[in-house]
C-alpha cells in the first residue's frame, strides 16, 4: 500500500481528510512498511504518529523518525522546523492511529471474531478462561492482555493491559494469517479513553465489574464507567453484551445495550449457579443457563473466579459453544498466573497466596475468598502504587485490616514517591477504618485499629518475615503485584517477583522446621 492510497482510505474511514503539505507529491507513491509511535521501533518506510502523553509529545520525536527512514509524520502537533517529509495535522492524533493501523492491516478484526472483556477485576482469569472453552471446541484461540499476548506457540511480554492500536491490529492480522480461528482481548479503560480499540470490530463484550481504580486518569467514577461502556457502543448491531448485573454498572449496561445476556450470583439472571463449594484444592457447582445445565469442576479458588466462571460461560452459550466444550475447557485452566496463585507446597504447615489484587475491592474479594478457607490466621501483606489515586490508599487499609488477622504494609511499586510515604497514607486506613467512597462496600471495620499490623518498606523482607512468622494452619495472602517479575522503584524497573521470594522463604522455613 501506498503513501497516498493509506491516507485516502483512512481520510474516509476518519471522515477528516488527511492531506500533506506542498512539495511531497512524489512521496505518496512511496510505499509505506509500518504504522509507528515510537522511534525506538522505527523503521524504513513506516509512518510516524507523534502521540500527545501525559509527560512528553511524540513529535518531539519526529526528527528521530525521519533518520530512521519514516516516510510520513503524522500528528494534531504543527510541523517541527527542519522536518523534511510530509506532516499530516490531524484533530486527534490516537484516533488517527487507529484509523491508520486499521486500514494498513487489512480490517482484520473483520476476518476472525474478537471478544473484548472489560471491567476493573476478573478480565483476565475471565480471557484464559474463554481462550481454553474456545480451544476444547477446535477453535484455535489468540489472547492479549496483562499477562501477556498468546496465540500458538507465540508470546510476548505485555507492558500495558491492553496494546496501542497499531499492535493490536498487526497481531490480529498475525493470527488471521496462523489460522487462529478468535481472539480475547482484555479492554482497559485507559485504552477504551485513548482510542486503542477504536475500528476495532467486537463479536461479543462482556463487562466483569466497576469499582474504584484508576481515578487519577479518569477523574471520577461516573467518567471511569462511561470510558468502560464505550466498548459496548462500539459492539455492532445485534452483537452480544455479557454483563454482571450483580453489579449494579451491569444492570445500567443491560438497559442500555441491544442484545443483553446476564450473569449472576445473587439477581436473577441468565446465567446463574447453584450449590458451590469451593476449597484450597478448586470449585464445584452447577450452572443453570437457558440451553440447560452445566456442571463445573475447577481448580480455580474462591468467588471471584466463581464470577469469572460465570462470565465464561455466559459468553460460549450466546457463541453457541458446545456444553460438553464448555465444561471441559474450564476443567483445563489449572491456574492463571498471580491469581489467586498457591505458590506453598500440599506438605507445606502454611498456604501462601499471591494475586494481582491492587485495588480495595479486589482486596475484599481476595480475602473475603481465602478467610473460609483458612482454618488458622489469615496474614496479608500488600501495598499500593506510587503515582496513582492517592485515594484509594487508606481504602486497602481498612479492608486489610477488617479481613485479617494480621496485615504487613509494605512497598508495591512506589514509581517516583516516596515508599513510605505511600505506606503512611495506607496505614490511615488501618487506625482510623476510613470510612469508604462511593462504591466502596468494605472500607469500614469497627475494630479496625485493634488488628495487629507492621510495616516493611523492603517487599522481599515483608514477605520472608510473614511466611517465617506464620505458624500451622496460617494463610499468608500477598497482594498486588501478582505475576508481575519487577519493581518501579525511583523511576528504576528492577527485577523482583512476589513468587519467586515467597517460595524462598518457604524452602527457608521448611529448612528451619528440619534443623528442630
Amino acid at each position: 500500500m501506498t503513501l497516498g492510497e493509506l491516507l485516502s482510505r483512512t481520510s474516509t474511514l476518519l471522515g477528516e481528510e488527511l492531506t500533506t503539505e506542498d512539495g511531497h507529491g512524489d512521496v505518496l507513491a512511496r510505499p509505506v512498511t509500518s504504522i509507528a509511535y515510537d522511534s525506538k521501533q522505527m523503521s524504513p518506510g513506516a509512518v510516524f504518529v507523534g502521540l500527545r502523553g501525559q509527560r512528553t509529545d511524540g513529535t518531539t520525536f519526529a526528527g528521530e523518525a525521519e533518520q530512521q527512514g519514516a516516510v510520513c509524520i503524522v500528528s494534531a502537533s504543527p510541523v517541527t522546523p527542519g522536518i523534511n517529509l510530509p506532516w499530516v495535522r490531524v484533530q486527534d492524533a490516537r484516533q488517527a492511529l487507529a484509523g491508520l493501523s486499521v486500514e494498513f492491516f487489512g480490517h482484520p478484526s473483520q476476518e476472525l471474531p474478537v471478544i473484548g472483556i472489560t471491567g476493573t477485576n476478573g478480565k483476565t482469569t475471565t480471557a484464559c478462561l474463554i481462550q481454553s472453552i474456545l480451544e476444547s471446541a477446535g477453535v484455535q484461540c489468540g489472547r492479549m492482555g496483562t499477562i501477556g499476548h498468546q496465540f500458538g506457540s507465540t508470546h510476548q511480554e505485555a507492558s500495558l493491559t491492553t496494546p496501542e492500536a497499531s499492535e493490536i491490529q498487526q497481531m490480529l492480522r498475525e493470527m488471521i494469517d496462523n489460522s487462529i480461528g478468535a481472539c480475547v482481548l482484555e479492554v482497559s479503560s485507559h485504552a477504551l479513553a485513548l482510542h486503542r480499540v477504536t475500528h476495532t470490530h467486537f463479536t461479543t463484550a462482556v463487562f466483569t465489574n466497576l469499582t474504584r481504580d484508576h481515578l487519577d486518569f479518569h477523574g471520577n467514577m461516573n467518567r471511569y464507567f462511561e470510558a468502560k461502556r464505550r466498548l459496548f457502543e462500539l459492539l455492532p448491531q445485534g452483537q452480544p453484551s455479557i454483563l454482571n448485573i450483580d453489579d449494579p454498572r451491569g444492570s445500567t449496561l443491560a438497559d442500555f445495550v441491544e442484545r443483553p445476556v446476564t450473569y449472576a450470583l445473587r439477581s436473577e439472571a441468565d446465567v446463574t449457579c447453584s450449590s458451590v463449594e469451593g476449597s484450597l484444592t478448586g470449585l464445584r457447582f452447577d450452572v443453570r443457563t437457558p440451553r440447560g445445565a452445566i456442571r463445573v469442576r475447577s481448580a480455580l479458588i474462591g468467588q471471584a473466579n466463581v464470577y469469572n466462571i460465570l462470565a465464561a460461560v455466559a459468553t460460549a452459550v450466546a457463541l453457541d459453544v458446545s456444553f460438553s466444550a464448555i465444561e471441559t475447557g474450564i476443567t483445563a485452566v489449572t491456574a492463571v498466573p498471580g491469581r489467586f496463585e498457591i505458590v506453598s507446597d500440599a506438605t507445606d504447615e502454611v498456604a501462601v497466596v499471591i494475586d494481582f489484587a491492587h485495588t480495595d475491592d479486589a482486596l475484599r474479594l481476595l480475602l473475603e475468598s481465602a478467610r473460609p478457607l483458612t482454618p488458622g490466621r489469615l496474614i496479608t501483606v500488600f501495598g499500593c502504587g506510587g503515582d496513582r489515586d492517592r485515594s484509594k490508599r487508606p481504602l486497602m487499609g481498612a479492608v486489610a485490616a477488617r479481613l485479617s488477622d494480621l496485615v504487613v504494609v509494605t512497598s508495591d511499586n512506589p514509581r517516583s514517591e516516596d515508599p513510605a510515604a505511600i505506606i503512611e497514607d495506607t496505614v490511615a486506613g488501618i487506625e482510623t477504618g476510613h470510612a469508604g467512597q462511593q462504591g466502596d462496600r468494605a472500607s469500614v471495620r469497627d475494630v479496625g485499629q485493634e488488628t495487629p499490623f507492621m510495616t516493611i518498606v523492603d517487599r522481599a523482607e515483608a514477605i520472608s518475615h510473614a511466611v517465617g512468622q506464620a505458624c500451622r494452619g496460617d494463610v499468608v495472602v500477598i497482594a498486588g503485584k501478582g505475576h508481575e517479575t519487577y519493581q518501579v522503584i525511583a523511576g528504576e524497573t528492577v527485577p523482583f517477583n512476589d513468587a519467586a521470594v515467597a517460595r524462598a522463604a518457604l524452602t527457608k522455613r521448611r529448612s528451619s522446621a528440619r534443623v528442630s
